[in-house]
Formats: C-alpha cells, sequence, structure tokens
C-alpha cells in the first residue's frame, strides 16, 4: 500500500494489480487534494480494512480485471462486510456487461478506458460529496436514537402528548400526576431533545 494526499482531504481506496497504472493514479489524484490509499489487489484492501475503525470513510476505485480478485468479486466481498460506501469501477469496453450487472448491484458509477483525468476526478469528487451526506446523515440518525434512549418511561409518555399538543393539565389528568410533574418532564424532554417548543418537538419527531 502506498498513500499521499493531505490530511482531511477526501479518501479514495484505490486498487489497481498494474504497478504503472496505479502509480499514475495516485499521482494524479493526489495532485488534486486527494488522500490516496493504493493497494495491488482485492486481498490487500480487505486486510486493511479490517484494522480501520468503522465506519469506513471515503469511496472506492476498482479496476474491473485483477487477480486474484476481480473488482466485482472485491465489490461483492465488500457489500457483504456492509461496506456500501460510493464504488466506482475502471473498465475496459468488453467489461461493460460485467459493470452494468455491478451497478445494479450498488456501484456509483464505472468509467470506460480510456477516460480523461477530469472526468475521473470529477466523478470521484461527486462520489465524494455523496458519501458525506449519507455519513452525515447516519451520524443525526445515531444521535437522534441516542437522544430518545437518554428518556425515561415517564419522559416518553409527556413526550407523546406534548407534541400532539394536548396542555400540561390534560396530560396530568391523562398520567395521573401533578401538573408541576408534567412541567419538569416537560421541560427534561426539551432539554434531552435540544427543542424549545411543542411545535418544535412534533417537527424533530416528524422528521425522523
Amino acid at each position: 500500500m502506498n498513500g499521499t494526499g493531505t490530511v482531511g482531504s477526501g479518501v479514495v481506496y484505490l486498487v489497481d494489480d498494474e504497478a504503472v497504472v496505479r502509480d499514475a493514479l495516485v499521482f494524479l489524484l493526489g495532485s488534486r487534494g486527494l488522500l490516496v490509499h493504493a493497494f495491488d489487489g482485492g486481498p490487500a484492501l480487505l486486510t486493511h480494512l479490517a484494522a480501520v475503525p468503522a465506519p469506513v470513510r471515503g469511496v472506492f476505485l476498482l479496476d474491473v480485471r485483477m487477480e486474484p480478485m476481480s473488482g466485482l468479486r472485491l465489490h461483492e466481498a465488500l457489500v457483504a462486510q456492509g461496506i456500501r460506501n460510493p464504488l466506482l469501477f475502471l473498465s475496459g469496453h468488453g467489461d461493460i456487461p460485467m459493470v452494468v450487472e455491478a451497478l445494479k448491484k450498488g456501484a456509483f458509477d464505472f468509467l470506460e478506458k480510456p477516460y480523461s483525468d477530469n472526468t475521473l476526478v470529477d466523478r470521484i469528487e461527486q462520489a465524494l460529496a455523496v458519501e458525506a451526506a449519507s455519513y452525515a446523515q447516519d451520524a443525526r440518525s445515531v444521535e437522534r436514537e441516542a437522544r430518545l434512549a437518554s428518556l425515561s418511561e415517564r419522559e416518553r409518555e409527556v413526550m407523546t402528548r406534548v407534541a400532539a399538543g394536548k396542555l400540561n393539565k390534560v396530560i396530568a389528568d391523562d398520567l395521573h400526576i401533578a401538573v408541576r410533574t408534567v412541567e419538569v418532564h416537560r421541560a427534561r424532554v426539551f432539554s434531552k431533545l435540544g427543542v424549545r417548543s411543542a411545535a418544535e418537538l412534533a417537527g424533530w419527531l416528524a422528521a425522523g
């Protein structure tokens, strides 16, 4: 494996069994500010990923025809491991039917050789944008679930009623507790979920 690029830039996992092609791509992508982890085959990439903390960040750029593991087989192995980051194939004309099948299985795109440097970099940057958006969405979902999990059972009961627009007195009657107790639970719900009003709470819950 070799790497280049700057800290904090987009990460590209490059797999190509031809050293000349691999080195040229490392130079090209590194010159555009991308951090490249380059491998000479699928097994080397899989070994590396086994030591990478989840979730894996970045995108994958794979040659289709490689030994001992083709790019298509490597794609399947990544998916089997739950790695669904955007993945692009570099393919020859005769590989197109195979790559079309890979696209159906979730590959982001393929570029037929010969390709222009600008086209390749543009598509990689688009894939990185998709990956970043997906990661941000996943992070928001994790945070949301953590906030909900922090609520007590009683706070959840109050939350659903507040979101439905019920007044504190009505909630108190529903739950057979004091109005002051409802107010305390309501305040805790707002604090834990990071909302400031019943309307904001309802919108926060609906957004999930």
